[in-house]
């Protein structure tokens, strides 16, 4: 086969190695438009993992690679004078020009051609090399020629990541990966920063947008730059100073494409690395993952051969079947990453031993196990700092079982189950404050004498069993007089089986939905008043604690979305007004409330959908109940309407959460598919809730069994 490759980075020159390794033989040609020795960046980081992946795919430029690395296995977190470190996180990294000097040396040996200083013209150019090789390999990076000529099949969307960054170089020698986080008068400036030999550190520094302009850096010259970030980072970097290799200011472009391999003038063409996907520098997998595309195409040959048209087909498709979930993983991962980062402004007043949690295990790839696993005393300092607040007591219980008080309540752990048992919380389904705002007809109402005292034997049930009981108290609104769960969700009932509904506007839910009634002034009042009787009952049958539903589109939730609420009075339109009657519910509530019960709210914070809450509103919705006087927000997202578009995936709510409790400071209780005890712990130390919903505790047994680990 002959093969041209267009692009002399690491994923291009590491195809070319393995192809030329290969049984069959092939003619291979690498086109690069840089010079031999011309690379821009600094350092690149590599994982045991990835190490593992290049040894077994070509030993001698391994064996290259690895004795020239730095190694490290630990973490500097410098935040607020202090410097926090995690050890057991082993890394290594190559300067980058190091690594490119050898892979051209090993591809020379095996014969491949390298021809630099070559530049593709444009379409024109791919299709003059399509006429002349049998495959095209576009390994050109984010802005590739290849992957242009023919982007109605790859269909590329490139879009901005992040905060603003520059990547420098330091001669100061780190002993670890160290993030760096400093304030200034225009906000807070963070630095990525990790050896790559013995000589220099890569030293990315990193802000959002607006800080970054405030500054004025978007009018400074390359010279004037560096000595800001000089000076902002002068008591690390000492007598140091910064590199630069035409280092400029930029956002991140995170690739994807729809496709990863084409035709082009009927040869086949493929893109690997950057021309395919991008991953965002803060969990450096870029390297990684382009070289990691290379040994997988290459297999893929290995598997299906190259002697024909379709097997060359079969092997592309078996590539990209194999590495894009891969890929998409990482680029979720990285794409929490670069979120955390964009906003870790918000967590400044965590204390250090959270923020350092929250920054470790932000992508959702570290957990808190793991890190007991690496480094057992920093696990250990933090579970002593959750539980006491300081580092006094030389051993804690881990956060799912510390307590937790809310005014006059105290839990005895930190988990949330719907069933009596090991939780600290039980907190029942929801319970209609009317007839009328059952979702169906088996939901519970708390009206009468009977209601209270079937709530209250289930509060004695829950205190026997060590758990304090939460009513969470709602009204369907438009997504009431449905049938039975088990008969199918939001499926109306008959017509003579039904009951009038009450919304803001005259709305169904969905198709076939029951019409509701835009409430009237009298029935906000009515509905109001029917809240503060509920909770009555709640306190009367000696609940410790009572939630507002404000989520899944039930009534107060329709309120807070501009997709259900088109009232033009003083409860529609601008946030403010349709914020307007759930903070008067919630205010009549807390004032009947005794001052030592804590009241709760379970929050709907994005709709997941066009047009509706986003998760900037749903903070703002989260601190004004704060300031009405909520004790908790239980986040929730999502069913304001029936086209909304979920992401459920494990913890999908941690992120929101987060927000919500750092952004709107106020204690939080999450869920979202919690399935061990140690993502409880996770979210809880990383300080992203306070409560946990756990889907292990339906069966009081699962954490005496095991089932829970």
């Amino acid at each position: 086969m002959k093969v041209t490759i267009v692009g002399a980075g690491p994923a291009g020159l590491y195809l070319g190695i393995l192809l030329a390794k290969a049984e069959q033989p092939h003619e291979i040609t690498v086109l690069e438009r840089n010079p031999a020795d011309a690379t821009f960046g600094w350092g690149v980081v590599f994982s045991e993992e990835t190490l593992g992946a290049l040894r077994d795919a070509d030993y001698a430029s391994y064996l290259d690679i690895t004795d020239t690395f730095a190694r490290w296995d630990a973490i500097d977190i410098s935040y607020r004078d202090t410097v926090l470190r995690s050890r057991g996180h082993a890394f290594s990294a190559i300067a980058r020009k190091q690594l490119l000097a050898i892979l051209q040396r090993r591809a020379a040996e095996l014969g491949v051609t390298q021809r630099f200083g070559t530049e593709i013209d444009g379409q024109a150019g791919v299709m003059e090399l399509c006429a002349d090789t049998d495959l095209l390999v576009g390994a050109d990076g984010v802005r590739s020629v290849v992957r242009e000529t023919a982007t109605e099949t790859f269909r590329p969307t490139i879009t901005p990541q992040g905060g603003t960054y520059i990547w420098y170089g330091t001669d100061l020698v780190f002993d670890a990966f160290r993030f760096i986080f400093a304030e200034s008068e225009h906000g807070l400036f963070q630095v990525h920063g990790y050896p790559f030999d013995e000589h220099a550190s890569t030293f990315i520094v990193e802000c959002p947008e607006t800080t970054w302009r405030e500054a004025g850096l978007d009018e400074m010259s390359e010279a004037d730059s560096i000595a800001f970030c000089e000076h902002l980072f002068a008591d690390e970097l000492g007598e140091h100073r910064l590199l630069s290799n035409k280092s400029t200011w930029m956002r991140f472009p995170l690739v994807r494409n729809g496709s990863w391999h084409a035709r082009i003038a009927d040869t086949p063409v493929v893109l690997l690395g950057d021309a395919a996907h991008t991953a965002h520098f803060t969990i450096g997998s870029g390297t990684k993952l382009a070289m990691e595309d290379a040994i997988a195409l290459a297999a893929a040959f290995v598997r299906h051969g190259s002697d024909n048209p379709a097997a060359i087909q079969a092997a592309l498709v078996h590539y990209e079947r194999e590495r894009k979930p891969v890929v998409e993983r990482f680029q979720q991962a990285a794409t929490d990453s670069a979120e955390y980062f964009s906003r870790v402004h918000e967590h400044t007043h965590l204390a250090p031993p959270q923020f350092a949690v929250n920054l470790l295990t932000r992508s959702g790839r570290i957990s808190h196990t793991n890190l007991a696993q690496r480094d057992a005393d920093f696990v250990r300092g933090v579970d002593v700092w959750f539980a006491t607040g300081s580092a006094e007591r030389a051993v804690a219980p881990p956060p799912a079982f510390t307590p937790m008080t809310l005014r006059g309540l105290r839990l005895a752990n930190r988990m949330v189950s719907a069933t009596p048992g090991d939780a600290g919380l039980v907190l029942t389904p929801l319970t209609a404050v009317t007839p009328g705002g059952r979702v169906n007809p088996d939901t519970p109402t708390l009206r009468t004498d009977t209601d209270t005292a079937r709530l209250r034997a289930a509060v004695t049930e829950a205190n026997a069993e060590g758990s304090a009981l939460g009513v969470l108290l709602g009204h369907a609104g438009r997504r009431g007089a449905t049938r039975p769960p088990d008969r199918g969700v939001d499926i109306p009932l008959p017509e003579a089986e039904a009951w009038p509904l009450l919304a803001p506007s005259a709305l169904p839910f969905g198709k076939g939905s029951q019409p509701p009634n835009a409430m009237t002034s009298d029935d906000l009042a009515e509905v109001r008043d029917a809240f503060v009787a509920a909770a009555g009952c709640a306190v009367e049958a000696g609940c410790g604690l009572v939630a507002l539903d404000c989520g899944y589109g039930y009534l107060l939730a329709s309120f807070l979305s501009p997709l259900t609420n088109r009232r033009t009075d003083d409860y529609g339109g601008a946030v403010d007004n349709r914020l307007r009657f759930p903070l008067e519910v919630v205010g009549a509530v807390r004032a009947a409330l005794p001052d030592d019960c804590p009241l709760a709210v379970r929050l709907t914070v994005t709709d997941w959908a066009r047009g509706g809450m986003t998760a900037d509103d749903g903070v703002a919705a989260a601190r004004a109940f704060r300031e009405a006087g909520v004790d908790l927000v239980h986040v929730v997202a999502g069913q304001t309407v029936a086209e909304s578009t979920p992401e459920y995936r494990r913890g999908y709510l941690n992120t929101l959460s987060d927000q919500v409790r750092n952004g709107a400071r106020v204690p939080t209780m999450v869920g979202g598919h919690l399935t061990t005890v140690d993502a409880v712990n996770t979210v809880l130390a990383a300080g992203r809730a306070d409560l946990c919903v756990t889907e292990f505790l339906t069966e009081p047994a699962a954490l005496t069994s095991g089932r829970a680990a």
